[in-house]
């Protein structure tokens, strides 16, 4: 597969080396943008308030499907009821929500798990069978909470109870199964 991610930080960078790893082609683009034609997938992993400055740096994306993996760390556009909405104003394709619930500087360690730890994810159907491959390409089990509109709302504010449970035990991974899979 041919991705793009716009964003070459923790986030961007590491599910980039995530994904070449697995044999998928990968573009990373920085501040000065690019060009995503061609692109299978667009992963937008820069701060929330910077996504509509960082994607109108970037030519090619209409109609792309994407993957928003943004935080939420001030108010949200209020214009969106998620940053995933605002993506998808932006590039105008088949959108989902997901490794906003994942530490990027667990990334090295995902393969040393017992059992794959979990990426939340919420997306419109369209975009479900590429963000469920990129997840399990990374070495992660995704776990649908359902559509983009409210999943990727209800992910963003669940940011605040991740940090607040960091600030006592570090980063750390979650895994939702149905009993009997642990």
């Amino acid at each position: 597969m041919r991705i793009t991610v716009v964003g070459r930080g923790r986030v961007g960078g590491g599910l980039a080396r995530l994904w070449t790893d697995a044999g998928h082609t990968v573009t990373a683009l920085g501040r000065d943008g690019g060009d995503a034609t061609g692109a299978d997938a667009v992963l937008v992993a820069v701060p929330g308030r910077a996504i509509a400055e960082a994607l109108g740096r970037v030519s090619g994306l209409s109609g792309r499907t994407t993957i928003d993996a943004t935080n939420i760390y001030r108010e949200r556009d209020g214009s969106f009821p998620s940053l995933s909405h605002q993506i998808k104003s932006i590039v105008g394709g088949p959108t989902a929500k997901s490794f906003s619930t994942v530490f990027a500087t667990t990334y090295e360690r995902i393969p040393a798990q017992r059992v794959g730890p979990s990426a939340l994810f919420a997306c419109d159907p369209e975009a479900r069978g590429i963000t469920e491959q990129l997840i399990r390409d990374a070495g992660l089990d995704p776990v649908l909470i359902g559509d983009l509109d409210p999943g990727a709302r209800l992910l963003e504010d669940s940011s605040g109870l991740t940090r607040a449970i960091a600030a006592h035990m570090g980063p750390f991974f979650t895994r939702y199964a149905p009993p009997g899979e642990l």
